[in-house]
Order: structure tokens, then sequence, then C-alpha cells
């Protein structure tokens, strides 16, 4: 009997995904209280500046470029000295550092680009959109955490920004990842999808939630499935993975199957909610529908739980 583990492609779902192809060396083993200053000192230091969700890139004929070194990221006025450490790039130390010029104040030739339209459009990388999500989520967390959940005090960030230490009682907090589940409900001919208000016109997704306290992953997507469509989920097969910082969440995506197939939708969550076939999502896919009718891009996990259903 073959373990099921070596019948797994060596290149896994999750790998194409949008947001998870950074290749960056952590060097987590190595994280002292003076990394952030050692790579500040580097010259061949490169600093990736965010500021309300979206990232600075220079706009040349090579194409788009994060990349700023120490003293061309001073000149953008980014808070240095508020930088988390990313780890060790292909030409040296990278960082993550929050910017302070409004997108209409940057100096020509330099642009600020959401992060939901870097993804979407794949203006980058996928190595260049893993360090976009490592920087945004860990600056996310700092700015979020700059006050002690116990008792209230600032904290102060400490190993290059991937912990934060009270200086009223000491306590020690560390970055958090929310987990997400994400789901394709699915029969043998068809699967479940629904349509959000914030939704651009047309597209219809997969299901999707929050893991609670005390939660498995299955459950979750049981639980989910069931709160927002009605139909309750068997077997519970885990698929692929995403980074998603939005502030930082991991979106789990997973295949669950219908036990049954009438739906009572709940409204304030979704504004429609309806069975498709594979001939109709192939459709979509291609951008052939005739109610116009489209699935997420191809950056989302959403699309790739979606079409290995339909390839399947």
């Amino acid at each position: 009997m073959t373990f099921a583990l070596f019948d797994r492609p060596t290149d896994e779902p999750s790998r194409f995904v949008g947001f998870a192809g950074n290749r960056i060396d952590r060097q987590a083993e190595n994280r002292s209280e003076r990394v952030l200053a050692e790579a500040l000192a580097d010259p061949r230091l490169s600093v990736l500046i965010l500021r309300g969700g979206r990232l600075c890139l220079k706009m040349n004929g090579a194409g788009p470029d994060w990349r700023f070194s120490a003293s061309e990221a001073n000149g953008l006025k980014a808070k240095l000295q508020h930088g988390v450490l990313l780890g060790r790039g292909a030409s040296g130390p990278v960082i993550a550092a929050p910017g302070s010029l409004e997108p209409e104040e940057l100096p020509q030739g330099i642009k600020a680009i959401d992060l939901r339209s870097l993804n979407s459009q794949g203006l980058l990388g996928a190595e260049d959109m893993g360090a976009v999500a490592q920087g945004a989520s860990l600056l996310a967390w700092n700015g979020s955490c700059r006050f002690c959940g116990r008792c209230g005090a600032a904290t102060e960030a400490r190993i290059g920004g991937y912990k934060r230490v009270c200086i009223g009682c000491g306590a020690e907090h560390f970055p958090r990842t929310d987990p997400v589940v994400i789901m394709l409900t699915v029969t043998q001919e068809r699967c479940l999808m629904g349509r959000s208000p914030h939704f651009v016109p047309g597209m219809f997704s997969t299901l999707a939630g929050f893991v609670e306290p005390g939660e498995t992953i299955e459950d979750a997507v049981r639980r989910e499935t069931f709160e927002e469509s009605g139909v309750r989920i068997g077997r519970v097969a885990y698929h692929a993975s995403q980074p998603w910082p939005f502030p930082h969440s991991l979106m789990i995506g997973c295949f669950g199957e219908a036990m049954n197939e009438d739906l009572t939708p709940d409204f304030n969550e979704l504004e429609a909610c309806r069975w498709f076939s594979r001939d109709e999502v192939r459709l979509m896919i291609a951008g052939a529908h005739p109610d116009g009718l489209i699935v997420p891009p191809n950056a989302a996990i959403a699309n790739h739980l979606i079409r290995a259903w339909v390839e399947s």
C-alpha cells in the first residue's frame, strides 16, 4: 500500500496562487535585537514601502519595481526606524517600512498602487508579490499592536519586528495570522457559489469564513457553508492555502461534499447563491457566459479551487 503523501505532486497547488511566491530567506533562527540596525547599515539593503494598503513602485521602462535603496527611501520619507526585516533576498537584506507621503505627494516616476489591484492585475511577479504579502502583514500587525492587551501600556518592536514587548508589564506579543476557510461545495456534477454585494459585476465565487476558536478546519468548512447556504457538508478535503495580507490572514482552500442541494441562503451575507454545472463554469472561466457571469481572477485561491474541480 502506498502512503498518500507520496502520490502528491512535488509542486503543491499552493505554489500557484497569488501572494504565495515569496523566496526571501527569512533567517528566523538569526533574529536578534540588532538585525534591523544591521540591515539598515548594509549598502545592499532593499526597502519595500507601504502606506494605506498601497505599495510604492518605481515606474520605469524595465517595469514596476518596489526595491528602494536606503537613500531613496529616506528621500520618500519612509519611516525606516519602524521597518520590519523580511530577511535576505538575492542581493542583500530586505525590509518593509511604513511610508509617510500621500499618493499625490510622491515625486514623478513613483506610484502608490493598492495591493488588491497589484494582485488582480498581475503587475508584479510571484516572488515580488510574496514579499509584499509578508511585509504588508507584518506592518499591519505591528501597527495594530502598539499597546499591550494585558495592561494597556505602550509596546516596543523587537527582533526586527517579529515581537513586541510591553514597556509596562513586560508581556511579549507575537505576529498573528488569522485562519480563514474558503471552500467549494460540490456534488458529482455541480458546484455551489455565492455572490457578495462588494464583488465586481457578474462575479460568483466560493464561500468563505473565519475559523473560530476551538474549531477544526473541517468543522469550520461545515459550519460556514451551512450558515451561508443551508447546505450540509460531509467529507472535507484540503486543496491549497494562500497568504492574504488584508490584513494578516491565511486562506485555507478546501472542497466540501454536499449532502443536500436545497438552498436557504443568508442574504445578510450574500446577494445570490446558486448551483453551477461544469459546462456553465467553463463558460464563466472563458469569459463566455451568456449572462456575463465570471469567476475570480487567476491570482485568487477561489479560482484555483474552481478550476481544479472543473478539470477533475
